[in-house]
């Protein structure tokens, strides 16, 4: 199944090649910024922040290799798909050394290609559904790397440690999560879909649910709790993330909560 709405970085110095495997994803669904050389495409992986890279491994200037290590420095979970002429083990082990997810031979099968992207792809998709199960308290069945589970857990007791901080910004917390501002944001992105201030919002939410569970606490009482002045403003976000309103989401999961795991069981 193609999933919608996904960037694709292509960098394919063989023009004809580039726009046969642009228009072959094109027809898929997929959005590709075709990139002709590796210095375009780094500019373009900055600009775009894609979902996959698709990089040759021999281009003139920046090679594959090299385009992977400067990706590698900035974003350690987009997938890399190497597409390369050569199936020499020591290119391949080079290509995983400097961040390659996997290779694919020239020629080959356009239904191939499509099969190692939807997979990838599938690996990210997995991440995004273990964050949205982590915030709506739903037990986590997706299998993602240990890194991440830690992440999650960390801006997690980080944010609920400082909830009733009305001058926790941004700022402060990259600062206790020891990143950057940069980092942060595309881990989160990456991690979630969202962007800080979203995901922030998310995690005071679920705090919020948690006390209506737990604590006893009205809506008013709850969505104050965690930071929120305006009811309606929270009424309307708990919507967005819960798909029901604070009321419903009491009603229907009030006796079904454990505590021990923060999990609706």
């Amino acid at each position: 199944m193609i999933i919608k709405n996904i960037k694709v970085l292509l960098a394919e110095d063989d023009l004809q090649m580039g726009f046969i495997i642009k228009d072959n994803l094109e027809e898929e669904g997929y959005e590709v910024i075709n990139c002709p050389d590796g210095e375009t495409a780094w500019e373009q992986f900055q600009r775009k922040m894609p979902d996959i890279c698709l990089l040759d491994v021999n281009m003139p200037g920046r090679n594959g290799f090299s385009l992977a290590k400067k990706i590698r420095q900035r974003n350690d979970v987009v997938p890399i798909l190497f597409l390369t002429a050569k199936s020499m083990e020591e290119d391949k082990l080079k290509g995983f050394e400097t961040g390659a997810d996997d290779y694919i031979t020239k020629p080959f099968d356009d239904d191939l290609l499509f099969a190692r992207v939807e997979s990838l792809l599938k690996s990210r998709s997995n991440l995004r559904t273990y964050f949205l199960d982590s915030i709506t308290l739903r037990e986590n069945t997706q299998k993602v790397p240990a890194e991440y589970q830690e992440i999650l857990k960390k801006c997690i007791d980080i944010i609920e440690a400082n909830i009733h901080k009305r001058d926790f910004t941004i700022k402060n917390f990259a600062a206790e999560m020891g990143m950057s501002h940069r980092t942060l944001y595309t881990k989160i992105k990456i991690i979630s879909g969202q962007t800080l201030n979203a995901f922030i919002r998310s995690i005071r939410i679920r705090r919020a649910a948690m006390l209506m569970l737990t604590e006893n606490m009205n809506i008013a009482q709850a969505s104050v709790e965690v930071g929120f002045e305006d009811p309606k403003y929270f009424r309307q976000q708990f919507v967005k993330l819960f798909g029901m309103t604070p009321s419903e989401y009491i009603k229907k999961h009030k006796n079904s909560f454990n505590s021990d795991l923060n999990i609706i069981k």
